[in-house]
Formats: structure tokens, C-alpha cells, sequence
């Protein structure tokens, strides 16, 4: 099938088109419906007459934009009116939804006068917070954005314009660093005389780029004083004093090229001509200026972005008005300004040279991605830029006086971000604040030691645990391979840490010593330990049994058996314990702790029990909050005795008289541990009426299954696997973990390192 019937079979599916309202209030009764609509929506009605900015808390108002246009110049396909625009239209709905959770009604006025479409937009301003204006051709689209700023008391933003503009810019000025030319003095040429290139020159110009040494050509040649043909007030802005009449004079030694306007407009002979190390952003869609190929058969040196997806350094408007938008929205914004379009930039610039995390190759097809001359700009499908750019927009919004909500906390606020991007991200934002606020406390950093340290997943993760102080990393490895790359991934915080190569270590003796001590009536012999200290999947561990580290990561790179079987041979299991695998599974609303999912096939009733009482334990250090138990099986409290809901009704009884304080309960199915209404109608007796947070499944295949489904098919999100029952703070990363995997790991063992000293100290 064809793209283009891709096209259109996406589209044409049911539900039609790609956007949809859904119900934020339930409606399922008749007090619901008196609530919605009449009588009780007078109430809200009234104290927003009373006091009208209620209106942002009682309607969508202040989430919800408007995406609105004419047709007159949509995409490249031109002036194709506003019918033919509503699928664009829809499109952007799509991207300020998943991007930045902004609600968005997509409005196609068939109004080619520009008055008419102020005047609409004057008409619709009480329903919406702010307006996107889209495809609206020049120099219309100036002279209605400037209106309508002026006239409007919510933001206007005009993407084609300025989202075009802060994403190159962020580009240039990465570009500018990387061959190390002064912005100012360099001989900038545009080609393109409408809003894009318009918006794009003057945005240059807020990054250090002066007005003389800009160049802008148009479909006639260069603008340039006492043109006449084709002018306006905004190209005069950019009309120089120049003998230059032609793009191909106007490239000879320039030293960058920004070009919106179409296909084919430049040839490899003009880029020839350009200065050493030329910047060329040929942005025009679907087909560019000039092709990459093209340019790269004449010139090695060049820097280059396009607007496709195919070629390096896309320049997506994507990366910018979902969170300009979100930004000026969260802070009431009356408009948005130049400060903060200048902020977006620099954001994106910032954010473009730190460490890209895993989740953004994978979303790529695996391509790996590191700041330099082919990635000068982030990637859309990057969740790091709603956490960047909102909240340099809010932030620009507050200092420049038009928010009318300022925002002085920038933590608390990405904090809030966080929340829209999943309650995966609330929670380990909850705990890394827990493990940061016991380091302020105890003024100890943990010390963890990351096994497969020549790994560049494991060195990206060690360096954000590194900056986000929840522990002190040591890295195992050849020393050599791992300084080198933690330099070529210009990781500057692990530039000091402690790197160990267990093959040439000084203390192995020692080590080796007390790994035979352990295990020399299990088979180890003194030549054997002198051998296998030095793999690390041994050195590391003995590393916590010598007291030389807290805590220890293992496990990215192979099995599970082959990682956890060292640990036990030489940290073992707390006395009359079982180690156990536990993931928290995150719903929209509740979090549930899962147990056994990764080490034991079969248990016993007494193993059961050990183990749900440390998974209680766990869930309440990690959560703050009462755990509560329930022991799962196919039978309901004797409904189907046989020996397995036997076993997980005898293992209630053993953990009761073990922890006589602990709510536990079953043998119960699933649905009475995690569903009020039929616990309360059913079981009535039992302690747990559905408010479940912790279930401990007879095996492992039953709590390997379900905690797989839940994570494929249920929306859950799963953080794990947490080892349980070890003597020490050690942790198994699957096979496969992202960054952000690792990172999570990381701080529950630095937070079962800090309980553990708070345990000793007591």
C-alpha cells in the first residue's frame, strides 16, 4: 500500500477523522445530569458573571486552544480553502494533546477577507485561552496576528511564523557553537519573502545576528531599497543598500542559508561559492531548496537541516507550539511575547546538548543520537522538551509581566509537568525527592556500583543519578574504554568518578579471601576464588560484603540466572528468607505491588508469608502509606480448596502470627482484593474490601503473566523488578531497560540503602 493510501485509510476509519470530545465529568445518573446541565450549571454560570476569571475554574477555558484558519496557504499545498485544511487542522490537535495534554477545537473559517477572520477570532475569544493560528497566507497573516495581539486579551501565536523561527534558531545557535563563528558577524541569507522567512530573520536577530548582514531573497530576487515589485512593510524591514539582485549573489561567501520557499531554489554550484563551514537549512516541505545529497557531493563542511523527517536536524514545528502554548496557558498569558519565544529557543538549543535518553532512539527505530553537527535540535517524540520549554516560556511569561499567574517555583512547576506525562513519573519524582531530601539530612550519598560500567545506557543513567544526587556511582570495567567514552559522550559528571577494572585491582586478594571464606565447603577452591573475583559479576557484590560500596546494579547486559546467582553466592538472603521480585504496577489511579514476578517457580506456605511481609514493608517505605494484603489464588476463602488456595490460605495465617499488625487476607480471587463493590456485596468479612495495594500471586508463572499483560494490554506502567530478601541493597536490571529503567532502579536501591543505615543506627 502506497503512502498515500495509508493516507487516507488512517483518516478514513471509524470514528472519522482524528480528534474526538470526551467526557471529563461522569454522566450516568439523573443527579449527574442535574449537575452537568440543569439546573445545578447555573451555580458556575453565575460566579463567573460575578467574578469572570472564575471562568478558568470552572469551564476548559484555560485549556483549551483554538487551531484556526482560512485554508489560503496550507502546507505546500497552497491555497486549497478552508474545507480542504480541516484534516491539517485536526492534525494539530493530535500533536497539542499528545505533546502537551492541551485540548484543542479545530475551527475552519471560510473567511479569505482578514477582517473577517479578526472578527471571528474577537467573537470567539470567551471560549477559548488562547488562538493558533495556521496556514493563513502573507502578508494577511502579519496584519491579523498584529491585530489580534493587540485587540485580544489571551495569546496568539501564529505557528507558521514563529514556530518555524524559535526551532531554527535553536538549530543556528548550536550550529553557530559548533564551528565557533561569532553570530554577529556573519552574512545571513533567506530565501523566502512570507511569514516564515519573516519570522525567521527576525527571531536571527534576538540571537545576535545584525539587521545589515542579512540578505532576504523572494520569488524576485533580493529585496533590496527602492524595489518596488512585490513589497510590502514587512519586507522592508529586511531592504538593503546592495548591487545584489539574485539568491546566487547573494550566497557568494555567505556563511549561512535559511531558506522557506520551494523546491530546487538552489544549486550545488551556489553553495559552492558559500564561506568555510556554511549553515544551510533548506526548510522548504515536501521538497527542499536543495537536497542533503546535493549539497554534500561540494561541500564536506556543511552544517544542514531541512524540514523533513528523512534527513538529520528536522526542523518539526512540533517541537514548539505544544509547549508555548502550555507554558503561556499555565500562566494566563495575555500574550506571547518575543522574550518568550526567544526562551523556547534557547531551551531547545540547551536541551539538544544533553545526553538523548533511550526512550527517544527507541521511538526511531533504534537510531542513537548525540549532540553534534547531525543533531543540532531535539527529537519531537523527546518528553524532555515539554519539562525544558514550558517552563522557560512560563518562566519568560512571568519576568516580562504578561502572565497573570506567575510562576516563581520552577521546580514545583516541572514537577506538575511531570504529572502530564504519566503517574510513572510522579512516583519516582516523589521517591528521587525522597532519597535527595536524606542525603540534605544524613549529608551521606550512597555509594552504588554500576557492574556493567563500559555500557553506555549504564553511563548515561550513572550520570543523571550522579546530578540528581541519589548516589555517588562506581564503575566497573575496563578503565580505558569507559574514561573514553564517558569523553566522547561528553558526560561531565562522571569525568571524576571512581572507575575500578576488576581484571587489574589491587585488593582482589582480599576479596578472593573472603569470597572463599564464604564458600569453601560449597565447592569453592582458593584457585577458583583468586579466578572468579575478578569477573565482576562476583567483584561487585563483595565489593558491599568488604563495607568498600552501599549498594549494586547488575544485570542489563545478561540473564537473569547469571546475574542473581553471584549475588547469592556472596551477599545470600537475609536469615530464613527467600529472595523475591516485586514490580509496582502504576494505574491511573492506584499503585499496586506485585510479588513473586522474576526469581521463585514454586513456594511453600512459609515462603509465601516471608514474602509478603517484606513486599509490605517495601510498599510502605516507598509509598508512605498502610500496606494491604492479599493473597491470591482461584478460590474465594475456601470456595475451592485444593493445595494451592490451601497454601495461600495457610501462608495468611503464618504472616498474621508473624505480624499480628499487618492487613492481610485470602485465599481471594482478584476481583474482591481490587474491586469495592464486590468485596463489600460477597466478602464483607474480610479486611480487604477491594483497596488492595500489595498482591502476592501462588507463583511465579501467575505473576509473571499478569504483570506482563497489565503492562501490554491494561495501561499499567511497571517499574522493577525490586529485589526483596537480600542481605544487602543489590538490584538485577532486566534485559533490555531503558535509561530511565536504570535510573529508576537506582534510587529504590538508594532508598533501601538509607533505610538500611537508619536501621543500624537505631
Amino acid at each position: 500500500m502506497s503512502i498515500q493510501e495509508d493516507a487516507l485509510e488512517y483518516h478514513s476509519r471509524n470514528p472519522k477523522g482524528k480528534i474526538e470530545v470526551v467526557a471529563t465529568k461522569p454522566c450516568y445518573t439523573a443527579r449527574d445530569l442535574s449537575l452537568a446541565y440543569s439546573p445545578g450549571v447555573a451555580e458556575p454560570c453565575l460566579r463567573i458573571k460575578e467574578d469572570p476569571d472564575s471562568v478558568y475554574e470552572y469551564t476548559t477555558k484555560g485549556n483549551l486552544v483554538a487551531v484556526l484558519s482560512n485554508g489560503t496557504a496550507v502546507l505546500g499545498l497552497g491555497n486549497i480553502g478552508p474545507l480542504a485544511a480541516k484534516p491539517v487542522m485536526e492534525g494539530k490537535g493530535i500533536l497539542f494533546k499528545k505533546f502537551a495534554d492541551i485540548n484543542v477545537f479545530d475551527i475552519e473559517l471560510n473567511a479569505p477577507d482578514p477582517e473577517d477572520v479578526i472578527k471571528a477570532c474577537k467573537m470567539l475569544e470567551p471560549t477559548f485561552g488562547g488562538i493558533n493560528l495556521e496556514d493563513i497566507k502573507a502578508p494577511e497573516c502579519f496584519y491579523i496576528e498584529e491585530r489580534l495581539r493587540k485587540e485580544l486579551n489571551i495569546p496568539v501565536f501564529h505557528d507558521d511564523q514563529h514556530g518555524t523561527a524559535v526551532i531554527s534558531a535553536a538549530a543556528f545557535q548550536n550550529a553557530v557553537s559548533i564551528i565557533g563563528k561569532d553570530p554577529s558577524k556573519m552574512k545571513v541569507v533567506f530565501s523566502g519573502g512570507g511569514a516564515a522567512a519573516m519570522a525567521c530573520a527576525n527571531m536571527f536577530l534576538n540571537i545576535g545576528v545584525k539587521l545589515e548582514n542579512i540578505l532576504m531573497c523572494d520569488s524576485k530576487g533580493v529585496i533590496y531599497k527602492g524595489r518596488n515589485e512585490g513589497m510590502n512593510p514587512y519586507k522592508e524591514r529586511f531592504a538593503r543598500e546592495t548591487k545584489l539582485r539574485t539568491l546566487t549573489e547573494a550566497l557568494d561567501g555567505a556563511d549561512a542559508f535559511v531558506g522557506v520557499s520551494v523546491a530546487g531554489a538552489v544549486t550545488g554550484e551556489m553553495v559552492k561559492k558559500m564561506a568555510k563551514d556554511p549553515i544551510i537549512f533548506a526548510m522548504a516541505n515536501p521538497e527542499p531548496e536543495i537536497l542533503p545529497e546535493e549539497i554534500q557531493k561540494v561541500r564536506s563542511d556543511a552544517i544542514i537541516a531541512t524540514g523533513r523527517s528523512d534527513y538529520p536536524n528536522q526542523v518539526n514545528n512540533v517541537l514548539c507550539f505544544p509547549f508555548m502554548f502550555r507554558g503561556a496557558l499555565d500562566t494566563r498569558s495575555r500574550a506571547i511575547n518575543e522574550e518568550m519565544k526567544v526562551a523556547a529557543s534557547q531551551a531547545l538549543a540547551a536541551l539538544a546538548r544533553e545526553p538523548v535518553p533511550d526512550i527517544v532512539a527507541a521511538a526511531y527505530g533504534g537510531t542513537k543520537f548525540q549532540f553534534g553537527r547531525e543533531y543540532l535540535i531535539p527529537k519531537p517524540f523527546d518528553p524532555r522538551v515539554l519539562l525544558w520549554v514550558a517552563p522557560a516560556v512560563a518562566e519568560a511569561a512571568t519576568k516580562t509581566g504578561v502572565a497573570r499567574i506567575k510562576i516563581t517555583d520552577l521546580d514545583e512547576y516541572k514537577e506538575h509537568l511531570e504529572s502530564l506525562m504519566g503517574n510513572r513519573y510522579v512516583v519516582m519524582r516523589t521517591l528521587r525527592n525522597t532519597v535527595r531530601r536524606s542525603v540534605q539530612d544524613t549529608k551521606y550519598i550512597p555509594k552504588i556500583v554500576f557492574a556493567e560500567g563500559e555500557n553506555e545506557k549504564i553511563l548515561k543513567a550513572a550520570q543523571i543519578v550522579k546530578d540528581d544526587k541519589i548516589a555517588d556511582p562506581i564503575l566497573l570495567g575496563d578503565a580505558e574504554k569507559i574514561r573514553a567514552k564517558i569523553k566522547s559522550m561528553n558526560l561531565t559528571s562522571l569525568f571524576e568518578a571512581t572507575v575500578i577494572d576488576p581484571l587489574k585491582a589491587t585488593n582482589t586478594t582480599a576479596y578472593a579471601e573472603a569470597l572463599l571464606k564464604k564458600r569453601e565447603r560449597k565447592g569453592m577452591t582458593p584457585s577458583r576464588a583468586e579466578r572468579i573475583i575478578r569477573n565482576r559479576n562476583y567483584y561487585g557484590p563483595m565489593m558491599l560484603e568488604m563495607g568498600d560500596a552501599d549498594g549494586l546494579l547488575n544485570g542489563l547486559t545478561q540473564s537473569y540466572p547469571e546475574t542473581i546467582r553471584p549475588m547469592l553466592h556472596t551477599i545470600g538472603t537475609k536469615p530464613g528468607q527467600r529472595v523475591a521480585g516485586i514490580y509496582m504496577m502504576i494505574f491511573k489511579s492506584r499503585i499496586l505491588f506485585f510479588a513473586d514476578t522474576t526469581v521463585n517457580t514454586n513456594m511453600k506456605a512459609e515462603e509465601l508469608a516471608h514474602i509478603a511481609i517484606e513486599t509490605a514493608n517495601m510498599a510502605g517505605q516507598y509509598l508512605q502509606t498502610e500496606p494491604r494484603v492479599a493473597m491470591l489464588s482461584y478460590s474465594n476463602f475456601g470456595s475451592a480448596p485444593t493445595d494451592s488456595s490451601c497454601m495461600m490460605k495457610k501462608a495468611v495465617e503464618i504472616a498474621k502470627q508473624r505480624r499480628p499488625d499487618l492487613i492481610i487476607d485470602g485465599e481471594m480471587q482478584v476481583d474482591p482484593a481490587v474491586d469495592e463493590k464486590i468485596a463489600s456485596q460477597f466478602f464483607p468479612f474480610s479486611k480487604i474490601q477491594g483497596d488492595a495495594n500489595v498482591l502476592i500471586f501462588p507463583n511465579l508463572s501467575s505473576a509473571n503473566i499478569a504483570y506482563k499483560l497489565l503492562l501490554k494490554l491494561g495501561g499499567a506502567e511497571a517499574i522493577g523488578p525490586i529485589l526483596i530478601g537480600m542481605n544487602k541493597p543489590v538490584n538485577v536490571i532486566q534485559t533490555g531497560a531503558d535509561v530511565l529503567d536504570v535510573v529508576n532502579i537506582a534510587t529504590f536501591t538508594a532508598i533501601a540503602i538509607q533505610n538500611a543505615r537508619e536501621a543500624k543506627e537505631k
